[in-house]
């Protein structure tokens, strides 16, 4: 008789491969997230079945984690601007917390990555786009929208690509200056 599955372990394994792996990269072997989940490969094995369906469940934990703090860094307030309130988003999602999210999702566009979610890129894009909506109708241009989702996405992928902080910011600062409506 075989052992009895314990999801509190797997849990905790999981929680330490995320963590891992957003500190670090998706690894191409198991053994860095044996080590730092504290078991061993033969266990990640039992757990999760294959290296890909443990990078896909990695990724999948990451993504909830990614889409609970940016999208409570991007959700209007009632009590703040929303162009404040995405001048301060921006600046968390870019920061020392989001950019690990940034890194590890950047990568999902490229190669073996893409193949372990196939459907990534979609779903990265619209499940941003009402939060996004319903900050841009807190100033009365809910179709700006999607034009704000795309600068945001096409400067976090600038960022990402060139390390630019300076030049990305200001850049940023310039589309929320345009947002400003006229005085």
């Amino acid at each position: 008789m075989g052992r009895h599955k314990q999801p509190q372990i797997r849990e905790r394994i999981l929680d330490a491969c995320v963590d891992h792996a957003l500190a670090h990269g998706l690894p191409t072997r198991l053994e860095p997230l044996a080590a730092a989940s504290g078991t061993s490969t033969r266990m990640l094995i039992y757990h999760f079945r294959t290296r890909d369906a443990l990078l896909r469940e990695i990724l999948v934990r990451a993504r909830h984690r990614q889409r609970q703090f940016f999208g409570e860094l991007i959700s209007p307030r009632p009590d703040e601007p929303y162009l404040d309130t995405l001048r301060r988003a921006w600046q968390g999602m870019t920061g020392p917390e989001g950019r690990p999210y940034l890194s590890m999702f950047g990568r999902l566009r490229e190669g073996h990555e893409q193949q372990l979610w196939p459907g990534f890129r979609r779903e990265a894009t619209t499940d941003w786009l009402q939060p996004m909506e319903d900050g841009m109708r807190s100033i009365g241009r809910p179709e700006l929208g999607t034009l704000a989702l795309a600068v945001v996405r096409g400067l976090m992928i600038d960022l990402e690509a060139t390390g630019d902080t300076t030049r990305v910011d200001q850049a940023f600062d310039h589309f929320l200056a345009a947002l400003e409506p006229p005085h």
